[in-house]
């Protein structure tokens, strides 16, 4: 829920202050203090919201108010109070006596602020307008420029290339003939050698030319003759 408003607006007077409301409440004020502002209207009998009413006595009809022009001591103290504080009006009002946030504010806006740039000054970091802001790294490629011209002040250490160099690889090939295993069963060599059938022992072919291979007739060994020893 929000705040209720400090009155009822649709029977408040608006516009410009009379002097007959001024005189009011002055004389209210002078009598009973500021009080509460919500309920000084009514008691103070005027047709106006509280915040109107507080707005015109610290504005307008405070008894120490100071009128006139600012001086230019006023001046140098609200700049050197605007770069501490910045854009807090109502502090920096709180230092110089007798002058509102309201009017303070106004005064920076028209005056002031062209001021400090006739000056050469920013007006919101208080620093020389041609000052521009290093930047990290600054870097030059210029034709020939073998290394980068980076700032001491920008650049805290200096690039190093890496130590360690990638070997050559050598890309040249060799066709060589392809690999021959040995067979794991050499033929016998003997007066004719043994033929494929034969070596399986598979009957022998009418090419076979075993025969004679070892005294056999049959073209293969017969284990069974074998006498072990």
């Amino acid at each position: 829920m929000g705040r209720s408003p400090c009155c009822e607006k649709a029977h408040t007077n608006k516009g410009a202050w009379t002097k007959e409301e001024d005189d009011r409440l002055v004389a209210y004020i002078r009598a009973h203090g500021e009080g509460c502002w919500r309920s000084l209207p009514k008691a103070a009998g005027l047709l106006r919201c509280g915040k109107s009413c507080r707005l015109r006595w610290i504005n307008y009809l405070r008894p120490d108010l100071k009128r006139g022009n600012f001086t230019e001591d006023e001046d140098e103290l609200i700049i050197k109070l605007h770069s501490l504080l910045g854009n807090k009006w109502s502090l920096i009002a709180g230092r110089l006596p007798g002058r509102t946030d309201n009017e303070i504010k106004n005064y920076w806006n028209t005056h002031i602020r062209r001021k400090l740039l006739s000056r050469g000054v920013d007006p919101v970091t208080h620093r020389p307008i041609n000052e521009q802001p290093p930047a990290n790294i600054t870097i030059s490629f210029e034709k020939g420029d073998e290394d980068s011209k980076i700032s001491a002040l920008e650049k805290p250490f200096k690039l190093q290339e890496p130590q360690f160099k990638i070997p050559d690889l050598n890309l040249e090939l060799c066709i060589s003939p392809p690999f021959q295993e040995e067979p794991l069963i050499k033929p016998v060599k003997g007066e004719a050698g043994v033929c494929f059938s034969c070596s399986l022992g598979l009957p022998k072919s009418p090419e076979c030319k075993c025969s004679n291979f070892l005294g056999l007739s049959s073209g293969f060994l017969d284990f069974r003759s074998v006498e072990m020893k």
